[in-house]
């Protein structure tokens, strides 16, 4: 474990408490439940397993919660529920989660880097025979073929941490989120080509925001300053993040039985690796050697 449960459980309670305390007053009262009993477990101890799941070894969510949550850690969390009760318990921690997400943002640096990866859920083969996210999920095109689920959308600094994210249906045009992406950021942007777009990069400019891509064959070369190159270089920064996120964190696979299941997978390994101590990052140490690269104003 990268983390100390204590730390994370403690970190996340203190939140909901702050959370509940301010937004209790503005909650609308649900006129379809019957009673306002509270859960057995509380929300805190909920959020802290589901990211706690991210940070361990476990390729399932079941293998964990049996073998691990409740062989070991039963003193951490001595109101434990059952496997499926607790399953049935993830949906309720939604709205924190993203809450939670927004509240550990990222430091604004002045530069940034955005991309998008695809989510499948399940195998093009088994596309139509796939009902849990059947009118939901929809077909896109990556660089690697066509697949079938959502896309996944992520702004990062430079030195790895979380500006903004959302997810999509898969045929949605990755520039379409950019406005809700992007929104009060400025400085220097890269992309990959998928961004490509003049319209787009003649906006965000009067916004103070540079977006800059590397070019297609038939395009003519931008002219970029030594740093602008050097930082589009290290483009490969943002795919290590989406790559971890999906060998460690577990955000795509294809058992799910729920999409609000899935929304609360998602969300809580984006909180798993916002809590991880080490993140994919640069240094600026390594342009002392060259005294011609000089930082954006």
């Amino acid at each position: 474990m990268l983390v100390s449960i204590t730390e994370i459980f403690c970190e996340i309670d203190d939140f909901c408490k702050q959370y509940f305390k301010e937004q209790q007053h503005k909650i609308l009262p649900n006129p379809k439940r019957k009673r306002n009993r509270k859960a057995r477990m509380h929300l805190s101890e909920i959020m802290t397993i589901t990211i706690l799941f991210h940070l361990s070894h476990y390729r399932t969510f079941k293998d964990f919660y049996h073998e691990c949550v409740i062989r070991y850690w039963r003193s951490y969390f001595p109101t434990l529920v059952s496997y499926n009760r607790f399953v049935e318990l993830q949906a309720s921690v939604i709205t924190v989660l993203a809450i939670y997400l927004l509240a550990k943002r990222g430091q604004e640096t002045n530069l940034y880097y955005v991309d998008s990866s695809p989510i499948k859920v399940c195998h093009n083969r088994r596309i139509y025979k796939h009902k849990v996210f059947a009118g939901i999920a929809k077909r896109g095109k990556h660089s690697m073929g066509w697949f079938f689920g959502f896309k996944l959308h992520l702004v990062i600094n430079h030195k790895g941490e979380l500006m903004s994210f959302c997810f999509t249906k898969g045929n949605v045009d990755d520039r379409k989120v950019l406005y809700k992406l992007l929104k009060n950021l400025k400085g220097l942007m890269v992309g990959d080509k998928g961004y490509l777009s003049k319209e787009k990069s003649d906006y965000y400019a009067a916004k103070g925001l540079k977006l800059i891509t590397r070019v297609r064959k038939n395009m003519k070369e931008k002219a970029l300053t030594l740093f602008e190159k050097f930082f589009l270089s290290k483009r490969g920064i943002i795919e290590t993040v989406i790559e971890q996120l999906k060998s460690i964190c577990q955000i795509e696979h294809t058992r799910h039985r729920s999409p609000l299941n899935f929304i609360c997978n998602l969300l809580s390994a984006l909180a798993a690796y916002v809590l991880r101590p080490r993140k994919p990052s640069f240094k600026f140490n390594k342009l002392t050697t060259n005294k011609c690269v000089l930082m954006p104003s």
